[in-house]
């Protein structure tokens, strides 16, 4: 609970360039769905960097040429630095859209239908490639109580025991 009221405070301040490179993802079973509900909080400028370097071409978040185009970068981007676990099997995700919010930018995702979860592996490796110090809190709620795991340069991935 400490780190995600840390997180709070600090994506709350408005900075036009910030000395911390962080993510937050937040992953809610919805037992009605069965499927995982996923947002996932981002600093746009910093994904402006990723998405330039990933497709090979310059990308302006904001006001993009083609939109289209910027969406279809940021699904393939997206999907591929998430991976998700549901008891020991890969589980399928979609990418929704996303908005944007002063300084950062909602991204949203959901997966197919899953059994009731268990375990939960999950892979973020967004940004660890173009910000050596990055860090991605990822919250996982089923029954409404948080796991939490962070993933950065060295550990990508973790498994998540749910009650």
């Amino acid at each position: 609970m400490l780190v995600i009221q840390l997180f709070l405070v600090l994506f709350s301040f408005e900075l036009e360039a910030h000395p911390f490179y962080i993510s937050l993802t937040d992953m809610v079973y919805n037992d009605d769905r069965q499927r995982i509900e996923i947002a996932q909080k981002i600093f746009w400028n910093d994904m402006e960097v990723a998405l330039s370097n990933a497709s090979g071409q310059q990308v302006n978040f904001l006001r993009p040429e083609n939109p289209e185009e910027l969406e279809q970068i940021i699904e393939k981007y997206i999907l591929h630095h998430n991976k998700v676990e549901v008891n020991g099997k890969p589980v399928n995700l979609s990418y929704l859209g996303h908005e944007i919010e002063e300084d950062a930018a909602w991204f949203y995702m959901e997966s197919e239908e899953v059994a009731v979860p268990q375990q939960v592996t999950i892979f973020n490796s967004l940004l660890i490639a173009d910000f050596p110090t990055q860090q991605n809190i990822i919250n996982f709620y089923k029954n409404r109580k948080p796991k939490s795991l962070i993933t950065r340069k060295d550990k990508t991935s973790g498994l998540l025991e749910l009650d």
